[in-house]
């Protein structure tokens, strides 16, 4: 914050020393809007950066994809993404209100885009509080050609709203078919209807009086968390405690306050709210009252009376704003340690998924060669969550007296397919001379594709029933009288 007994800039200099913010926010919005349009059509390998699946019951995150029995990893990012929106509130307030948030963007294109620059209906983008004129015949045209205008563009935002829950590669095979998709296309209409009202009719009440963000956020201020703050201290007192005005005019103020009102930080704020009254609940971060401000003081010779500061640095003069404290620290901590979980978790992934479940009966015994052959069976489910089709077998792992026998050929399955088969394990060695309970036994099943078993696999634990003695001696004694 620059202190006014400090030498003063020149206007000019001002000026060419600041960039809109109003601007800046442009291009992050841009590049957000261009983000979320372009990278549900990105795929490596057949996966996509973010995708949840209704259709395939699968789930896709950094190009790799995850079966819905893999979902574990759901509650992860559903904590990175609650927590990291309270530490960014932390520090910067409602910025993703005010920067990121696809309300903000959409009426930013519908007001300052659409209504302003192109149809000319508002005759300022500086000044949000007065609504256009539809009374002439032009404008009631105007009006039309802005509502349509709107339809599209809200349905091609619902489009890309459902992208991310059906693949685009999907999502027009389906447009184009809308009989035989009927909750398809209520979604997609539904979505749009409420675009086209939130944007058109209901405006920025829904960041007031909606959106929760804004009741969540006064809990998680402190006096470092940065904002649009006006100094009272050199525009002077506008308002007193209890949010009553005290000053309409510049000469109610003292000689020595800067405050011109001129309104222009209150006419530019598209929750109609006014800076000076100290922190609401309506603020959303955009800081065009801090541009406004810019502006007017730069007449003077002075800088801005808003800043983009905090309350530590602005109102209480303790210094400056402190980025790094305890509580940022801390939920950088949790955010790291979360996101460390997960990249743990999702690179341990296996790449095809089983199950094996032993069958009801424990064992079948028959005699081979003077020998006991003792038999378990077993049902397996495999499924193959690549994008290619795969041959498949199973092997033993590390035991050389229990075998298969079925099956005992590499089988296909197909991408994202589920292959029901019977597995039978069997031994003709003497692994057990109890003759008080049936002996199990751990063993080690490895499931693999024939052409990427170093890759592609997965090991399980089975259970393998050994009979008592008395019962083994009982069965072969029965096939040596027949």
């Amino acid at each position: 914050m620059e202190d006014t007994s400090k030498k003063k800039l020149k206007k000019s200099e001002y000026l060419k020393a600041w960039i809109p913010l109003r601007y800046l926010r442009y291009y992050v919005a841009f590049f957000a809007t261009a983000f979320t349009l372009i990278i549900p059509w990105v795929t490596i390998n057949g996966n996509h950066f973010f995708l949840l699946s209704f259709i395939d019951f699968k789930f896709h995150f950094f190009f790799i994809t995850f079966d819905m029995q893999e979902l574990y990893l759901l509650p992860f990012l559903l904590m990175i993404l609650f927590i990291g929106v309270f530490g960014i509130t932390v520090l910067g307030g409602r910025m993703f209100c005010g920067w990121f948030c696809p309300q903000t963007i959409f009426r930013v294109v519908f007001r300052d885009f659409i209504e302003t620059k192109i149809f000319k209906l508002r005759k300022r983008i500086k000044n949000k509080q007065i609504e256009p004129d539809y009374s002439t015949s032009i404008n009631k045209l105007k009006r039309v050609a802005v509502l349509l205008i709107s339809v599209v563009l809200a349905s091609l935002a619902a489009a890309d709203a459902l992208w991310f829950f059906i693949p685009p590669e999907q999502f027009f095979d389906y447009a184009l078919n809308i009989t035989e998709h009927p909750i398809f296309m209520g979604s997609w209409i539904g979505i749009t209807v409420f675009l086209v009202y939130d944007i058109v009719f209901l405006k920025e009440n829904f960041c007031v009086y909606i959106c929760p963000y804004s009741r969540i956020q006064s809990v998680l201020y402190d006096d470092d968390t940065i904002m649009a703050i006006y100094d009272n201290s050199r525009g002077g007192q506008i308002y007193n405690d209890n949010h009553d005005k005290l000053v309409d005019k510049q000469a109610q103020l003292a000689p020595a306050d800067l405050c011109t009102t001129c309104e222009s930080c209150v006419t530019v704020c598209p929750t109609h709210i006014d800076i000076r009254q100290g922190l609401q609940l309506e603020c959303i971060n955009c800081l065009e009252c801090v541009d406004a401000c810019t502006q007017i003081m730069a007449k003077y010779n002075e800088p801005s009376l808003v800043n983009w500061s905090s309350v530590r640095e602005i109102d209480k003069k303790e210094g400056k704003t402190r980025f790094l404290r305890p509580k940022i620290l801390g939920y950088g901590a949790i955010l790291s340690a979360i996101f460390l979980i997960l990249m743990i978790m999702g690179s341990s992934k296996e790449l095809m998924l089983i199950n094996i479940n032993k069958q009801t009966r424990l064992y079948d015994i028959e005699k081979v060669d003077d020998k006991a052959m003792v038999e378990n069976a077993y049902t397996i489910l495999i499924q193959n969550t690549q994008n290619k089709t795969h041959k498949f077998f199973i092997d033993v792992v590390d035991n050389d007296k229990i075998k298969i026998l079925r099956p005992s050929q590499p089988f296909t399955v197909k991408p994202g397919v589920k292959t029901k088969k019977t597995l039978v394990l069997y031994t003709t060695e003497k692994l057990a001379d109890s003759n008080r309970h049936d002996t199990i036994l751990e063993i080690q099943l490895k499931a693999y594709a024939i052409d990427d078993k170093d890759k592609i696999f997965a090991i399980r634990d089975v259970r393998f029933t050994y009979p008592r003695a008395d019962i083994l001696l009982k069965k072969m004694s029965r096939d040596e009288k027949r």
